[in-house]
This record gives C-alpha cells, structure tokens and sequence, in this order.
C-alpha cells in the first residue's frame, strides 16, 4: 500500500518570521533544501494469508568526507483473511537522538469494498481522507526482479543472484538480490552508479520479512519485520479510530 505523506521528520529552519523595530514583519529567506518521501515494505492485500508484524526501518545516508547519519522509526502492519489491510506511519527521527517519533497517518484498505482510508493523526480536525483503493485481491503479485543481462540502449547492465532459503522469525524465506549498474552520462553521473536491491521474501505471505536498497543517490535503507505472527489480526485494525471525520474524496 502506498505511502501518502512526508516520513521524514524535517530538522532543517525554512521560512522564519520576526519582527522589525517598525513591527513590520520580516521573513529570513533561505535557498535549496530537500524534501523526501521514503517508500517502505509493499503490502499487497493477499486473500487467505493473515499476520500482524512490526517494521523496522534504518535509513543511512553518507556525510561527505566520511561517516553517515541514519534515521529511523518503526510501525504496526497487519491484513486478515479477506485481504484487508492497516498500516501506521510513523515520522522518521534521528536514531540515538532524543526526538520522539509520532505516528501521523494510519491506513486502512479494504480490497471488497475498494476503500483506502487515510487517517491523519497530527491533524486538527482529525479527519479520514476516503480514496478509491485500486489493487484487487484476485491479483497475482510477485517480486519485481531484473533477469541478468544488458539494459536497453546501452545504459549499463543487471546481475540477478538467487541466494537460497533462510528462516526469519519462524518464517521460510526465499532470498534474491538485484545489482544494476548503470553507465557514465545515463544519470548526470560521471562514474558508474551501482545500486543493489536484496530482499528476503516469504512466499506463504507474500511479503518481504527483510529487504536492503543501496543506492549512491539516497543511502542504504533497510525494512525488518518483528514480532510477526500468521493468525488472524484483531478486527480493531480495520475499524476507523473514533473522533475522526471521513471526507469522501473519491469524485473530486
């Protein structure tokens, strides 16, 4: 399921207001910056395969001249047996540091009825924002995985490993890890830019229990999932929190 908002906690002043001596107000300008939206584990709404699990997310990014920082958070996932899907999410924050994270959006997604509810928890009013939810259950949803060999028009290459079983969290996993490379120029780069994609993926719930990207232009990110248990998750998951307003948002 899609993430819909900002995952990571902005450090960074942008815009600050103060006052003159005139008590004219005075606004402090500042060019460049960044914002960024982190894609975390892809849940697909699987009929007859229910758990519940927490995610572990790392994201490590270099410091020019040596050494990273790397923020984190984790969050509650679950789907039952008829496909349907919650999800939190939680700011990311600096690990060790001594911000808290704060869950901002809760999902829930039902494959039935085609509804996918964003629930903002920061927000006032709270408010469920109701869209189409458009992946159906019936679907047949499998890794995405390059098989080894060139890239069209000569923009570099992909090397696809399978690396065998492994048991996570009681869980039998399939292991596979994508190395693209692509060429000098194809990216504004002026070297080889080599990205490597692993994951672990357990086939009874089609879901990747461990999964690692390493790319030069956002660092290294890696998805761990705990706590996972195979029965059927509470129906308190699926039920919208109380205090919120659903605004329907599927004509607009």
């Amino acid at each position: 399921m899609k993430a819909v908002t900002l995952a990571l906690l902005a450090l960074t002043p942008g815009l600050i207001p103060a006052q003159s001596s005139t008590n004219t107000p005075v606004v402090e300008m500042r060019d460049g910056g960044t914002s960024e939206v982190l894609q975390s584990i892809y849940i697909p709404p699987l009929l007859n395969a229910p758990f519940t699990a927490t995610v572990h997310t790392e994201w490590t990014k270099p410091i020019p001249g040596g050494g990273s920082f790397t923020m984190v958070n984790e969050r509650r996932v679950a789907r039952d047996s008829r496909g349907r899907i919650y999800e939190e999410r939680w700011l990311l924050v600096p690990k060790g540091g001594r911000i808290k994270s704060q869950m901002n959006v809760i999902q829930i997604a039902d494959p039935h009825t085609r509804k996918l509810y964003n629930c903002f928890t920061l927000r006032v009013p709270r408010r469920c924002l109701l869209e189409t939810f458009t992946e159906p259950a019936t679907a047949i949803y499998k890794p995405a995985v390059r098989p080894t060999g060139p890239l069209p028009n000569g923009t570099g290459f992909t090397t696809n490993e399978e690396l065998g079983t492994r048991n996570l969290q009681g869980i039998d996993t399939e292991g596979t890890r994508d190395t693209t490379t692509l060429n000098p120029g194809v990216f504004g780069n002026d070297a080889p830019l080599i990205t490597t994609r692993e994951f672990w993926q357990a086939p009874q719930l089609g879901i990747n229990l461990l999964s690692i990207l390493d790319d030069p232009r956002t660092g290294r990110q890696t998805f761990t999932l705990t706590d996972v248990t195979t029965s059927e998750p509470d129906i308190q998951f699926f039920q919208l929190p109380d205090g919120y307003e659903v605004v329907d948002q599927r004509h607009q």
